[in-house]
């Protein structure tokens, strides 16, 4: 990586925007092939073991998820050069490893649980979770959403055996199956900065991300306190990680009709919704150039990451030692509102560009 890279003029700009609009489609196997259907499933196997966060002090769930997806970007370029079956046995290797050594860790001693569940889960699921997802995109083209969806509809927990084995069997099926062809020069990172749609896309994420991981950490204890009986505030985070299927699958579907963006504003507006739904509980009860697609997902994850490592830690903040759950209600709430602003941007920008709606 050159410490210094050079400034993009305004010329290499111009030529970048104008040769994504009118390329070619890059030629790629015809999708739904059982190469294809293996990698799906390779993938859910993947996600399944890879996704088990959420459960642990603020800090070490944050640093998990936020290394899961900021290392997207290191992570992509290599599946790009064709390294996608060595970051996917490295990663499962190291993250096999941290769960192992969890297992053996000392709960009242805090490095312990944050080197293995925090940094080493975090590490070897940064090598995995995003390059399983965006390998897809080389297996499907008009049913990518819901491939996407059905890879990520995979995220429960599971120990570290069924974590070995599942990652075993994902390794074996997965494969890379690049266009046959593409552009000579990948685009410089610099250039991705001047997409206008792409960078309120990416910092509507990253804002949402402040309030979206709220229930995943703090639910049980929320039920708790609101006098839930302890059972069913236990099995909450279950429920509501099985309820999340459909979400996962739906509106991935629904986005090939009404478009990713109007999709995804709806959504993220609802979850904001919701969350101030919670002062109701009381103590009774799209890319111009294929070839993209990995760096885009990378660079988009990296920075939505930071929003994952301060939220919940944030959360913790506003909580204190007496839970005034209005604070981080409010705070969940209107994270999610101004992603909504900022993905509504976005998508206002990409109809412009396409001159439909339906984007």
């Amino acid at each position: 990586m050159n410490p210094s890279p050079t400034p993009l003029s305004s010329s290499e700009i111009q030529d970048y925007k104008s040769k994504t609009i009118h390329d070619e489609p890059l030629q790629q196997s015809p999708e739904g092939s059982f190469k294809a259907w293996c990698t799906l499933i390779g993938g859910f196997l993947a996600i399944t073991a890879v996704f088990a966060s959420a459960q642990a002090v603020s800090w070490i769930g944050s640093t998990q998820l936020a290394l899961m997806v900021a290392l997207g970007l290191p992570a992509v370029k290599l599946l790009d050069l064709g390294y996608f079956k060595v970051l996917t046995v490295i990663g499962s290797t190291i993250y096999v490893f941290s769960i192992f050594m969890l297992s053996i860790a000392h709960t009242s001693k805090y490095y312990q649980l944050f080197l293995s569940q925090g940094l080493a889960a975090g590490l070897g699921a940064g090598l995995v979770y995003v390059p399983v997802l965006a390998v897809q995109s080389h297996h499907w083209r008009r049913l990518r959403p819901v491939a996407m969806g059905i890879v990520i509809t995979s995220g429960v927990r599971a120990s570290a055996f069924v974590c070995l084995g599942l990652l075993i069997v994902a390794n074996i099926l997965m494969t890379a199956n690049p266009p046959k062809t593409r552009k000579a020069d990948p685009p410089k990172l610099g250039v991705l900065f001047t997409d206008g749609a792409y960078i309120f896309g990416v910092l509507g994420a990253a804002v949402a991300d402040w309030g979206l991981f709220f229930p995943y950490f703090y639910l049980q204890l929320f039920a708790m306190v609101k006098g839930a009986d302890p059972t069913f505030s236990f099995y909450l985070l279950a429920i509501f990680n099985g309820s999340s299927i459909p979400g996962r699958i739906i509106p991935n579907v629904l986005s090939q009709k009404f478009g990713v963006f109007n999709t995804m504003t709806f959504c993220t507006f609802a979850c904001g919704i919701l969350i101030f739904g919670l002062f109701g509980v009381d103590n009774s009860t799209r890319v111009k150039d294929e070839s993209e697609i990995g760096i885009r997902l990378g660079l988009a994850y990296c920075i939505a990451s930071l929003g994952i490592l301060t939220g919940n830690p944030i959360a913790g903040a506003l909580l204190g030692e007496t839970f005034p759950w209005w604070r981080r209600i409010v705070f969940g709430a209107v994270m999610l509102l101004v992603g909504v602003v900022l993905i509504f941007i976005t998508r206002s920008i990409r109809a412009r560009q396409i001159g439909s709606q339906w984007v």
